[in-house]
């Protein structure tokens, strides 16, 4: 039977990866991200490649009316929502503390509110007894080294956990994936280097980098029957570059 999935930041990189494995399933998929036209075509590709139907609806997630018209534009229930909307601020911003205050505001707008917000106005359109919301952090949370980013990518994981706790009774599971280093995605702009690449790479045990579609079976897994019994747990998706704890 054909669920029906929410997948925030779906229109390129993990967010894409993700949506096109709930399609392959044959699942309806509602993708949402702020540039309609990255979503469009994203819908296109993965709807063309089916069997599942795949439809893209521009919001700015961290603003509670573009929210509130998402969820009005939906029919019935959500089986699974995958919370993979994010990013990193990267300079530009005002001088002194005025600065540091806009990077953290941009940071955790972007990787925390937006996930608060779409999480808590489909709350009560998630399906009892099945339901499945999945958030999307980073190793940045579990091992810093991202400041803003990853502070905001932890919160994540101390949400997660309140939320399984809230949703369990009702049937409904919360989990987090973290990802390593993952190419094909944009997180990274112009300022990746060979040499950054390869120190990324040399940091796992298995000598490569990760791909968007090693996100997207984590999330599957998370989102499937067979992880019925796995609630308020992070799911490490990193080649070994940071080992389980």
């Amino acid at each position: 039977m054909a669920r029906s999935v929410v997948v925030s930041g779906g229109g390129t990189g993990m967010g894409k990866a993700i949506a096109r494995r709930f399609a392959a399933d044959g699942d309806r998929v509602l993708i949402l991200g702020r540039r309609a036209a990255a979503l469009q075509a994203a819908a296109d590709e993965l709807t063309a490649a089916g069997p599942g139907r795949v439809v893209g609806q521009a919001a700015d997630l961290s603003v509670p009316e573009d929210v509130e018209r998402v969820v009005a534009a939906l029919d019935g229930d959500v089986d699974v929502l995958v919370n993979n909307a994010g990013g990193v601020t990267r300079g530009g911003g005002a001088d002194g503390l005025h600065g540091v205050a806009q990077t953290w505001d941009a940071d955790y707008k972007a990787n925390v509110t937006t996930a608060v917000l779409l999480t808590e106005a489909l709350r009560p359109r998630l399906r009892h007894d099945g339901g499945r919301v999945v958030f999307v952090s980073s190793i940045a949370a579990l091992r810093g080294g991202g400041d803003s980013y990853s502070a905001a990518k932890a919160a994540l994981l101390g949400w997660a956990y309140s939320l399984a706790a809230d949703l369990g009774p009702h049937g409904i599971t919360v989990n987090v994936v973290a990802p390593g280093y993952i190419t094909d995605t944009e997180f990274f702009g112009d300022t990746m280097t060979d040499q950054r690449h390869q120190r990324l790479v040399n940091q796992t045990l298995l000598g490569r980098p990760g791909r968007p579609d090693d996100v997207a079976g984590a999330v599957a897994y998370l989102a499937s029957p067979d992880a019925s019994y796995v609630t308020g747990q992070v799911l490490q998706v990193n080649g070994g570059a940071l080992l389980g704890r």
